[in-house]
């Protein structure tokens, strides 16, 4: 499955080349606050710390962009979102982490100025999750997989640092659907509840970083 993802993924990006119009690449970092209301009741069944209810990431991302028109750009963007939990009690420490790898194709309406611009628009992707938990005394721990998808939302706005080279800060929201992860068939269970957890998310985030158009 991921393969096939990365050769699609390879494939858009191999078309937006074609563009005979100015092309953009970026890389950015920033902070998203995410909330996953089933994460949050399970961990608060456990006899450790409670989640609030919204938890900072760290977000990594790419992109290439092409531009279609004077108003639109149409973008190819892979991120990667990492959060860890740890929490100890009586029994020892408890470790919980989660790492989403997000490919999306994004659209933009763009509004130029003179060393400077605006882009409004959004996007939707497969999301690839990846959930690592270790319970106290184990000394091991259990890898629960799933593959969903997600939509953002997103407004950013970029000023020049020098010729072709831009400042980046960006704004945005982002929902993804991505199920509940297993481990050969076992997924982590909310005995309380007693449903299986799913890892769907509601997130807003602010990255910033540094684009280059040729």
């Amino acid at each position: 499955m991921k393969k096939h993802l990365t050769t699609l993924f390879v494939m858009i990006i191999s078309i937006l080349s074609f563009a005979q119009t100015p092309n953009e690449v970026r890389g950015s970092m920033g902070i998203d606050f995410v909330s996953i209301p089933s994460l949050k009741e399970y961990i608060d069944q456990l006899p450790y710390e409670q989640l609030s209810d919204f938890n900072s990431a760290v977000n990594f991302s790419g992109s290439y962009g092409r531009m279609f028109s004077e108003s639109f750009q149409l973008q190819a963007e892979l991120g990667y979102l990492l959060y860890s939990f740890t929490s100890s009690g009586t029994d020892g420490q408890y470790d919980l982490t989660y790492s989403l790898v997000m490919p999306s194709i994004l659209g933009y309406y763009v509004l130029n100025g003179t060393g400077y611009n605006f882009k409004f628009g959004g996007g939707a992707g497969v999301r690839l999750l990846s959930v690592d938990e270790s319970l106290p005394g184990t000394g091991s721990s259990d890898n629960y997989a799933s593959t969903g998808y997600g939509f953002i939302l997103r407004a950013e706005g970029n000023t020049a640092l020098a010729e072709n080279v831009y400042a980046h800060i960006a704004a945005d929201v982002r929902y993804d659907v991505n199920g509940e992860p297993e481990n050969n068939g076992e997924n982590l269970y909310n005995v309380v509840y007693k449903e299986k957890v799913n890892f769907n998310s509601l997130s807003f985030g602010i990255r910033l970083g540094i684009s280059y158009q040729f």
